[in-house]
């Protein structure tokens, strides 16, 4: 037992800016969950400040936690919000599709209906308050960065993407994410379509539109996931962890899944819980720490 007090490991959860400082002063409840969790099996704690280059092996016996970073080594693993706080993914991939809940199958039937739709209403209320929303004839489709290219994950690059819902006939209104550059080429490309149909219009605000249109096409947007939470058909043109209840274009093609969403009247409520409560770590729960442990094993870790 002797040799073992020298080779106590040490966490070393890397965030950024203001979630390091809080995480810092023990006021980021999600960390100091973490922290307790993990010291009470005798590892140490400590918060470090994420770098933009790629992350150093941790040192020899130690472990660290990426903040939506992909981790490059065993002893790596990301930390993810699962896009609303207090949710959470400590996964041993980066990409969200390739997250276990990605992999999961979704059955609504284990889900109580009663549960899920006060969870989705306190959600809704909580993350997106405002006026209920109303299916009004618009299709909202968020952009998010290097829209003319496709990647190995998307069936189409977001300009093909756009234009397949152009073909539909529908007003179309596509946003531009508020964090991504685009380049000449990309608003050339996007003038270029505005020319040939009329239906289209570039620019909004992306929050208001979503909470009134027929449908949402995106990538793998997280203003999709958001669509969700206001019951809106959701169409995917690529991979991503949030696919169960969307109508997926790899699955169904373009004219198929948008068609599809015409006439869908979900309800996500069951599914909002299952990803949220079931799959995801609620940071505020009672087994929040011993879930967050959970996932570690899960990723190697012996602890």
């Amino acid at each position: 037992m002797a040799g073992h007090m020298e080779t106590t490991p040490t966490l070393r959860v890397h965030l950024h800016g203001h979630m390091l400082a809080s995480a810092r002063a023990g006021s980021f409840p999600a960390m100091a969950v973490l922290a307790d969790a993990v010291r009470a099996h005798g590892w140490r704690v400590a918060f470090a400040p994420a770098s933009d280059a790629p992350d150093p092996e941790p040192p020899p016996g130690d472990y660290a936690l990426l903040h939506m970073k992909r981790p490059l080594h065993p002893r790596c693993l990301t930390l993810r919000r699962a896009y609303h706080y207090p949710f959470w993914n400590i996964e041993p991939v980066a990409e969200r599709w390739r997250f276990a809940v990605a992999r999961a199958g979704f059955d609504p039937e284990t889900v109580d209906p009663a549960r899920a739709a006060a969870f989705a209403q306190n959600l809704r209320r909580r993350v997106l308050p405002g006026p209920p929303p109303r299916r009004g004839d618009h299709v909202l489709v968020p952009l998010q960065g290097q829209i003319r290219r496709t990647r190995s994950f998307q069936t189409a690059s977001p300009v093909e993407m756009v234009e397949a819902v152009c073909r539909s006939g529908r007003p179309v209104v596509a946003t531009l994410h508020p964090s991504e550059r685009h380049d000449e080429a990309d608003h050339r490309a996007l003038a270029q379509l505005q020319r040939h149909y009329p239906n289209l219009t570039i620019g909004g605000d992306t929050m208001a539109l979503l909470r009134d249109c027929a449908f949402v096409v995106a990538q793998n947007s997280a203003v999709a996931f958001d669509g969700l939470i206001l019951n809106k058909p959701v169409v995917l043109f690529a991979q991503i962890d949030f696919h169960h209840p969307c109508l997926n274009v790899a699955d169904l093609g373009a004219p198929g899944a948008l068609a599809a969403a015409e006439s869908a009247r979900p309800d996500h409520a069951p599914y909002l819980w299952w990803f949220l409560k079931e799959r995801a770590i609620d940071a505020q729960a009672p087994d929040a720490g011993a879930r967050m442990l959970a996932a570690m094993r899960r990723g190697g870790w012996p602890i």
